[in-house]
């Protein structure tokens, strides 16, 4: 299942997650590109534990979902919340027995280092999330940042470094097999919890939900000119069908401060269902923007995509002129 914004709860309960297993250990994959890991790691467990996995691309969240219902992994959940606030906001602590980092982006510029997961302040948050020796399990390519992130465990003062051999479900992964044939081995650290999970999560700031990172250049968008006369309050539903997908154009909201509109499209494709809203905004310029409203975080799909496509269509029946596509 995928998960959305909307439906977890700040903290969450894992036993409400995962309702049929509540008593399986719980582990959290960030960046699961699109989820070869997690089926071949859950397979050397004689029952596979819970996971939750972390993934801003709505591309791998699909191809990740396909393939773990297609194995039957019921007892694995997706989400397109960033990761930081999924593992701050909604794991309570001392609940994860591991969390899982392979082949993240090692940023390797210089004035790009703030901008690596693996930093002091992550290693301590994950450690009051962590059950008691608990570990955060690492898998990179790239050597430099594999010696930053060890050096950064150790300033954390709650991680033990463990250098090993990757686990072999991670050599089946796309980065590791693309490696292989260029011969360059992926390296590995597990970095185990030493602090108690309780005391370092009320020492640590409390999350902020209120503004999560958004990807403003990725969101579906056209823009169009409209007639001076245009209106939407004889609004009525519109439904596309094609392909894996359905879109309802549910209804249109006026805005009562600015020129603008909101219209409510509910998107059904394979298991996916999501509401969102997609916005009609006068622009300084005297265009219209039809963009995917950020709202609820929603997951960027062929069928959101085909929601804001809908929008515009009804756009043009009522006289505006596409100048720009962007979906």
């Amino acid at each position: 299942m995928i998960y959305q914004l909307s439906q977890f709860h700040f903290p969450d309960d894992p036993a409400r997650l995962f309702p049929e297993t509540p008593e399986r250990d719980l582990y959290l994959e960030i960046g699961f590109g699109d989820g070869r890991f997690w089926p071949h790691y859950a397979a050397t467990f004689a029952e596979p534990p819970n996971y939750l996995g972390a993934e801003i691309s709505g591309a791998s969240l699909q191809k990740a979902q396909a393939r773990l219902k297609k194995l039957g992994l019921s007892n694995a959940h997706l989400s397109k919340l960033p990761a930081l606030v999924l593992l701050d906001a909604v794991i309570p602590p001392a609940r994860l027995s591991a969390v899982i980092v392979n082949f993240p982006d090692p940023w390797p510029k210089k004035d790009h280092l703030d901008q690596r997961l693996l930093r002091a302040p992550f290693f301590r948050l994950a450690a009051s999330r962590l059950q008691p020796g608990g570990a955060v399990l690492f898998t990179t390519d790239h050597e430099d940042y594999f010696e930053f992130a060890c050096r950064e465990a150790e300033e954390s003062g709650v991680m033990r470094l463990e250098r090993s051999d990757p686990p072999a479900a991670v050599l089946e992964t796309k980065y590791a097999l693309k490696w292989k044939e260029l011969g360059i081995a992926p390296q590995h650290a597990r970095f185990v919890s030493t602090a108690e999970p309780w005391a370092l999560a009320a020492s640590l700031p409390r999350p902020d939900i209120r503004a999560l990172p958004q990807e403003d250049s990725a969101l579906p968008h056209a823009i169009v000119t409209l007639p001076e006369s245009f209106d939407l309050s004889d609004f009525e539903k519109v439904a596309v069908r094609q392909g894996g997908y359905t879109v309802v154009l549910l209804d249109a909201y006026r805005s009562l401060r600015r020129p603008e509109f909101a219209v409510l499209a509910h998107v059904e494709e394979d298991e996916l269902t999501q509401e969102v809203l997609v916005g009609v905004t006068r622009r300084q310029d005297g265009s219209t923007l039809v963009r995917l409203a950020k709202f609820g975080g929603p997951v960027i799909t062929a069928g959101v995509k085909a929601a804001v496509q809908a929008v515009t269509d009804e756009l043009v029946k009522r006289g505006a002129v596409i100048t720009h596509l962007g979906y």
